[in-house]
């Protein structure tokens, strides 16, 4: 290769590099972001996952309805399955029937894994966000009052620290079931009410001991803020205090957030799978992973071992719970200021 044609490819190569970094600079902080977290093949994949997951568990029920079902051919139609119903095939092994298996009632448990990852998302999703407007109010408070007001509402959250935090939702739970199993034995409560208050139950129960972390970052991400040269100009021009926290401290913290929920909700789906698992947590007829999970491992004795009864809600739910840590990690990579660097 002469010089001059070396010459070229890099002035090419330079001019390239150039018009990249042009490009990055014209980016907002969430387009930037987003290019971050599309170079971090793992992040991506286990957000397909989650994607797909997500997308079976929607799909599931609608292909399962009879009506649907009914104009599908023989060799698929007999693939899906309603949760909740029986048949004679009690224990039955994975086959081309039933990928999963089937339960001590004949139940497909491809279905009931689908619709217990349905319950425990629910509830992960519904407790993160319990968490996620408590944590971000009283974390928001904390840090912009300052002095005595963020002295006496942290030393809260520390109290609440110092409480072993599942112990006090099985406390919680268990006095809750008391009361309405109470009311529904005096005839003061339907059977179908009582089950509903014991999902909104679970769900505050879980969402009332998961926003200490989210206050903490929070605040610490407001005392930072509060003294900024953009907060005095508008406190100058008249701002209302509602109005600098809302419209732009914030806005500001919007990335840090959302990657602390998104690794928010695996931890509340593990919390609801282990009181789901103690018998705690949703109730029969529903399930969830949690109370599959106990199901099979019911299940195992000397004589047989019913394996796929207990390795398959195991695997969907280990599955998505790394899938969701993984999700967040790229999440919180992708935010980070420094990823430019």
């Amino acid at each position: 290769m002469s010089s001059t044609e070396a010459s070229g490819s890099k002035l090419q190569g330079t001019a390239a590099e150039s018009d990249e970094l042009l490009g990055q600079i014209h980016l907002s902080p969430n387009q930037r972001a987003w290019r971050r977290f599309r170079k971090n093949s793992f992040a991506a994949g286990c957000a397909v996952f989650l994607a797909g997951l997500l997308g079976a568990i929607l799909l599931w029920p609608v292909l399962a309805h009879p009506k649907v079902t009914g104009v599908m051919p023989d060799a698929v139609k007999s693939v899906f399955h309603q949760p909740d119903e029986h048949s004679d095939a009690q224990f039955q092994p994975p086959s081309a029937r039933h990928w999963f298996g089937t339960d001590v009632h004949g139940r497909d448990l491809l279905s009931r894994v689908l619709f217990g990852a349905r319950v425990s998302l629910l509830v992960g999703a519904v407790g993160a966000c319990v968490s996620l407007v408590i944590g971000v109010l009283w974390g928001a408070l904390a840090g912009y009052l300052g002095g005595r007001w963020d002295s006496l509402m942290m030393r809260v959250v520390d109290v609440l620290y110092s409480l072993p935090s599942i112990i006090f939702v099985i406390v919680l739970i268990t006095t809750l079931h008391g009361v309405l199993d109470k009311l529904q034995a005096a005839g003061n409560l339907t059977p179908e009410w009582s089950r509903n208050a014991k999902f909104i139950g679970l769900f505050a129960g879980l969402g009332a001991v998961s926003w200490l972390t989210m206050a903490r970052i929070v605040r610490g991400q407001v005392l930072t803020l509060r003294t900024r040269q953009f907060v005095d100009a508008s406190r100058a021009l008249g701002a209302t205090h509602a109005r600098i926290l809302l419209r732009h401290i914030l806005p500001n913290i919007t990335g840090i957030i959302i990657v602390y929920l998104m690794l928010l909700v695996p931890a509340i789906v593990l919390y609801e799978s282990f009181l789901s698992y103690l018998g705690l947590g949703v109730q029969p007829p529903q399930a969830s992973l949690g109370s599959l999970i106990a199901d099979g491992a019911a299940q195992i004795n000397p004589i047989r071992i019913y394996w796929w009864l207990l390795v398959f809600p195991g695997a969907v739910l280990v599955s998505t719970l790394l899938a969701l840590n993984f999700f967040g990690d790229g999440l919180r990579d992708a935010f980070d200021p420094r990823g430019d660097r």
